[in-house]
């Protein structure tokens, strides 16, 4: 049986009595195009099934369609949501995004931020965790980049940051809001700290200072990483560390989950005895037991912005890097009472 011969431009173009051009010109989004033809065309490429060849287009025009993603975790609920935003992002503008997991590690991040020697790809979006910002500062491909993040200030790329200073301040001041004073941040790190752990400690101590709470270095509870066992674990230590702890700032979610769950353990009721804050807004916080109150990053708006960056790199925008700030907003569960 003779395979079905694919629908082109020009069968297109057949049935809606217009030019190749006219059609050519509502496939790639020309603004010039009267509503009204646009609609007609739009309707016999529905009908015909017409599926532009994308690709040979790009090829075209010197461009593969392909974009890098650089992550530090896919596993990672708020990672994973954060991907899924950027591969819509990316579909919707015709691209197409090639996934490498870093594991936060600073040599696969130098990679990351050099290209990983791979000339195929249009562009590159990049999340960097652990690599010094110097590093990002003297990257020398010269790929069109967008990191996402708190990492990268005085990087040649542009950037979608997040404000982990606005973040802890919020969630701290959320707590002393609720009376509480004994408030610890559970997260902290014995090695160097990262730009996002930083931001967040300062946002802590910034809220507890401005009300003349304790400032106690006992109460920032460190762990090896941020994952919920090690949640869990600190938030054993740091209660027999300090029983009159009333209130607990986990520096991202997970963190929260093994407090919350830790908590349950040690027999504290949550929230009457001990309140938890954590950050990102991952689905889990809406069905952990008890919900979880937590600042949520708009991740579907910073994939939109880091898409939208790189689009107008892709089309020969030539301007001094560039920077927008995602947006957040505190989430109230019965984590804090609400």
């Amino acid at each position: 049986m003779p395979a079905t011969r694919a629908t082109t431009l020009k069968d297109v173009a057949a049935a809606a009595g217009v030019s190749i051009k006219t059609v050519s010109n509502v496939v790639n989004d020309h603004p010039h195009v009267r509503p009204e033809m646009r609609e007609r065309v739009r309707a016999f490429i529905e009908q015909l099934d017409y599926r532009p060849n994308g690709m040979g287009r790009q090829l075209r025009q010197g461009r593969s369609g392909l974009i890098a993603l650089a992550i530090p975790h896919v596993t990672s609920p708020y990672y994973g949501e954060l991907t899924s935003a950027l591969v819509d992002a990316a579909r919707r503008r015709g691209l197409t995004l090639l996934v490498e997991q870093t594991d936060a590690d600073p040599d696969r991040e130098r990679e990351a931020a050099e290209g990983f020697g791979v000339r195929m790809v249009d562009g590159l979006v990049f999340v960097p965790l652990n690599i010094p910002t110097g590093v990002l500062a003297e990257r020398r491909d010269r790929t069109p980049a967008v990191l996402i993040g708190e990492n990268g200030e005085g990087a040649d790329a542009d950037r979608v940051t997040i404000d982990s200073v606005a973040i802890g301040d919020l969630a701290t001041t959320h707590l002393l809001e609720r009376g509480r004073r004994r408030i610890a941040f559970l997260g902290d790190k014995d090695a160097e700290r990262s730009p996002v752990l930083a931001q967040r400690v300062a946002g802590y101590r910034r809220a507890l200072q401005r009300v003349g709470a304790e400032v106690d270095p006992r109460l920032l509870q460190p762990t090896p990483e941020w994952e919920r066992g090690h949640g869990h674990d600190g938030t054993v230590e740091l209660l027999a560390a300090r029983p009159d702890v009333d209130a607990i700032f986990a520096a991202n979610d997970l963190l929260a989950f093994g407090a919350l769950h830790a908590l349950r353990r040690l027999g504290r009721r949550v929230p009457e005895d001990v309140m938890v804050v954590g950050v990102d807004d991952v689905e889990e916080s809406r069905f952990c037991a008890p919900t979880l109150t937590t600042v949520a990053i708009d991740r579907t708006s910073v994939a939109e912005q880091a898409l939208a960056l790189l689009a107008e790199r892709l089309d020969g925008l030539d301007v001094p890097p560039r920077a927008l700030t995602a947006e957040h907003r505190l989430v109230v569960r019965e984590s804090t009472g609400g």
